[in-house]
């Protein structure tokens, strides 16, 4: 396996991730659907879709390169262990921000060769990169299908198709 194919996996992800997001939209008040909650205390289809963002933006940022967020109070709302709030980004927002930190990491990996793979980014890292981009994977996939569940659970209760 190779960065390339890691990059194509991380790619395809984003690419799903992106066309659900725009799935939401054709349901109506796309507000109103990012703000939906299937339960008291459970997380918002907009959280879900942000925590995907977030992830990437505190990994690369500050994880693999040791600095610190591009957008730090995203990051404190939305990356693991935050609560979600009720202050909902906007669908432009999300969308945003999921493409520049996607956008980020792949800067990032792009500047390594395949060699690397098998190293950590740092003495701090609690994986080898091949770890790392597996699990930022599945992490997408593991959050993309909550929000779908949600989305399905959403149509389920305002009666949409």
């Amino acid at each position: 396996m190779t960065f390339a194919d890691l990059i194509e996996s991380l790619d395809f992800n984003r690419q799903k991730t992106l066309a659900f997001i725009e799935g939401l939209a054709k349901a109506g008040d796309v507000q109103k659907t990012l703000a939906w909650r299937p339960g008291p205390g459970r997380a918002h289809l907009a959280w879900q879709l942000m925590h995907i963002a977030a992830t990437d933006d505190r990994h690369v940022h500050v994880r693999m390169t040791g600095g610190q967020p591009q957008e730090p109070k995203y990051v404190e709302r939305f990356a693991g262990g935050s609560t979600p709030d009720d202050d909902i980004p906007t669908f432009a927002e999300i969308k945003r921000y999921l493409e520049t930190q996607r956008a980020e990491l792949l800067a990032h990996l792009k500047k390594l060769d395949d060699s690397a793979l098998g190293t950590k980014p740092n003495e701090q890292a609690p994986w080898t990169y091949r770890e790392w981009l597996k699990v930022l994977a599945w992490h997408e996939a593991h959050h993309q299908g909550q929000a779908h569940l949600t989305f399905n659970l959403y149509k389920a209760a305002h009666g949409i198709q």
